[in-house]
């Protein structure tokens, strides 16, 4: 039996888990719950799961969660980022899920590290900003950080019973996203609207931009090479419109073993779970006759530039990984809020990341300092970017 901590457990991935959990209850139980802002959907996850707490984002939203809870009134609630932490570290946690978004969702992951939990990871931006220290931590407590990322997921399972020196490459997959087929003159015209229309994967509104943006994939790769302890050259993307092929694993001889499935959540949630097993689930089981053509081609750079931008930050590799997801998030809050255009999110980040001097990241704090020092540089870059009406 399994006593997780839930971190994100409104998001797309916290109510996929909570699925799972649900469909077996003999393996795993629930002991802690946190989330933003969507109390309802709260209220009727510790209803279903009786946690032994929960934590919401400020102090506010807490105290109206203990009016509302009521008969549920012995249930521990917290806030902020020191209740994220201590959803985190709980003494009778012992795997952690990490589903929130953005770079909020770094500090509870890290305790996590530091308080030997075994974690199942979709918190990307934790990897990108610090994967060194994450990976570090997590060798020395010998604990597991396992993948939720289809992408990465499909990484893992393409790796089982291959020698590691065996390895040449990986081919990280993309969907394009909703623009593929789009230049760049339709895409200054794109609105935040447009960009949650995803073809494929029902996501959050920042993780939807940053896939039509392929800032998504660019994250992606530099979380592979702390994952998988890769060189960036060793990394490469193919855009693959029908999501079926999660991603492969060359081999030296010249063998690729690629992942398929059904694009669902489901499939990568439940393996990081259930890791080395694989457990039932309720999807319908993929039809590669129904699906008929399978389609592969490179990504174009220079129309989709946030993904050059991630390549290049994961290659400097330092501080400038936190730079990139820092001035990304102002980038996306802005263009969500029509303060700029689509075009002008790559513009937003790379002007922050040029005036940015890389530096070794050897402490937690110099991640925060970097992420703080990114956000100031790219809202004083937004003053000169704003959208013309």
């Amino acid at each position: 039996m399994k006593r997780v901590s839930l971190l994100g457990s409104t998001g797309s991935i916290g109510r996929n888990a909570l699925k799972i959990i649900k469909h077996h209850p003999d393996k795993y139980r629930i002991v802690a719950l946190s989330a933003g802002r969507n109390i309802d959907l709260l209220l009727g996850q510790i209803d279903e799961f009786s946690p032994k707490a929960v934590s919401v984002l400020d102090e506010d939203l807490a105290s109206t969660l203990r009016t509302r809870l009521k008969t549920n009134a012995g249930i521990e609630v917290y806030s902020g980022i020191d209740g994220f932490k201590r959803m985190a570290t709980l003494d009778e946690v012992d795997t952690v899920i990490s589903a929130m978004t953005g770079a909020a969702g770094l500090a509870p992951t890290y305790a996590a590290v530091e308080a030997g939990k075994n974690i199942a990871l979709a918190n990307k931006e934790a990897m990108v900003m610090a994967g060194h220290l994450i990976m570090g931590g997590v060798k020395n407590n010998k604990q597991t950080v396992l993948p939720i990322d289809s992408e990465h997921s499909a990484i893992l399972q393409s790796l089982q019973g291959h020698p590691r020196e065996d390895l040449r490459r990986i081919i990280l997959t993309a969907s394009g996203g909703p623009f593929r087929n789009m230049s760049l003159q339709e895409m200054k015209r794109v609105t935040p609207e447009q960009t949650q229309e995803h073809p494929t994967w029902n996501m959050g509104r920042k993780i939807n931009v940053d896939s039509a943006t392929l800032m998504n994939k660019g994250l992606e790769a530099i979380e592979a090479k702390w994952f998988f302890d890769l060189k960036m050259g060793q990394i490469d993307i193919l855009i693959h419109p029908q999501s079926i092929v999660h991603s492969m694993v060359e081999y030296r001889d010249g063998s690729i073993i690629a992942q398929m499935g059904v694009p669902h959540m489901i499939t990568p949630i439940s393996y990081a779970l259930s890791y080395p097993h694989h457990i039932e689930n309720d999807l319908s089981p993929l039809q590669l006759d129904e699906i008929g053509t399978l389609s592969f081609e490179k990504p174009d750079k220079t129309r989709f530039r946030c993904l050059d931008l991630a390549l290049q930050a994961g290659k400097i590799g330092g501080s400038m990984p936190a730079v990139l997801n820092a001035a990304n998030e102002i980038a996306v809050g802005a263009f969500l809020e029509g303060h700029i255009g689509f075009l002008q999110i790559p513009m937003l980040i790379e002007k922050t990341m040029e005036v940015h001097t890389a530096y070794d990241i050897q402490h937690i704090e110099e991640v925060m300092e970097a992420d703080s020092w990114a956000r100031h540089r790219a809202e004083e870059a937004l003053k000169s970017l704003r959208v013309s009406k």
